[in-house]
């Protein structure tokens, strides 16, 4: 099954430079980059992104972090796509992250770190759940108009 989902990288992706390796990454899985763009998230849209944590203690520390500077977001487009992107990613807590995933190469904070000092946690990358936040998240960062199809030489290995 061809899938799209979305994927933010964070201000601290963005910041610490490791976005073009990180596009890398997901082009050499087989992955289309199919809507790119750069955002800087305000509250508003930050609560619009996050509506179900927004009511949680640790939401201002998520807001704060995601605000701080620029997003690269992006739709990226392959074969049961989500699931490959989330095991790509890792796990949400970067220390917990195994060896080999996004935040287990770039990132190592923990939950309890970020507590201690009243911050989000520096994770690096935001990427759908599942096809239901996938179809909605798309949604809501890209205009349909935004969105391309086009062939790769990927596509000659999945047909």
């Amino acid at each position: 099954m061809i899938e799209r989902t979305l994927v933010l990288l964070k201000p601290d992706a963005v910041q610490r430079g490791f976005m073009g390796e990180i596009l890398t990454r997901f082009e050499r899985a087989g992955l289309k980059i199919v809507g790119m763009k750069m955002v800087w998230v305000d509250k508003d849209f930050s609560k619009q992104h996050y509506e179900e944590h927004v009511e949680k203690g640790f939401y201002p520390g998520l807001e704060s972090m995601i605000t701080e500077g620029p997003v690269l977001a992006l739709v990226l487009e392959g074969v049961e796509a989500i699931g490959t992107v989330r095991k790509m990613v890792g796990s949400t807590e970067p220390k917990a992250a195994a060896p080999g995933t996004i935040r287990g190469d770039y990132a190592h904070v923990s939950y309890g770190y970020a507590d201690t000092k009243n911050i989000g946690v520096k994770n690096l990358i935001h990427a759908s759940a599942n096809a239901e936040d996938a179809q909605k998240e798309v949604a809501l960062w890209f205009a349909s108009q935004e969105l391309h199809t086009y062939k790769t030489v990927h596509d000659v290995h999945i047909l």
